[in-house]
């Protein structure tokens, strides 16, 4: 599985704009559709272009609260782990979670309306799972950078 300067092209344009066509992509890159489409449908299939997704404007939606989430597990196990991963899965407020080396287990980004979603989350979702001992809770001002973009 290799990507050449071509795919590349490619993949950038469609992380910066998923609704492009195989056409427009095409007209940009100076290339014809065909190979285009070829392109596309192998960087599908080899799983490098995983979905493709809409980005929403979060506070227009009302969630007007980020905050990230340290959290210690009373053991590092693999089954409590695993158990932990299952509850989160299960969380739609989460919207990210990383395992992780260092002095917490994991971390988690977690958008919600407003400081008393927030308190409701942490008493009555993520505090009573019987696998977390510690959350410490980071919450964001203003947000500096958010891309979806890998650099290629």
């Amino acid at each position: 599985m290799t990507i050449d300067e071509t795919d590349k092209k490619i993949l950038r344009l469609l992380q910066a704009n998923a609704h492009l066509t195989l056409k427009d992509i095409a007209n940009q890159i100076n290339l014809s559709l065909t190979p285009v489409h070829d392109r596309v449908k192998r960087l599908e299939k080899e799983g490098i272009i995983e979905k493709y997704v809409s980005i929403l404007n979060k506070k227009k939606l009302g969630k007007h609260l980020t905050v990230y989430c340290q959290v210690t597990l009373v053991k590092q196990t693999f089954d409590i782990s695993e158990a932990f991963n299952e509850a989160i899965r299960n969380l739609p407020e989460v919207v990210e979670c990383n395992f992780i080396s260092g002095s917490f287990d994991y971390l988690l980004k977690v958008v919600l309306p407003d400081m008393e979603s927030y308190h409701h989350f942490h008493q009555k979702k993520l505090s009573v799972l019987p696998e977390v001992t510690l959350i410490n809770s980071f919450f964001v001002i203003s947000e500096v950078k958010s891309t979806t973009m890998i650099p290629l």
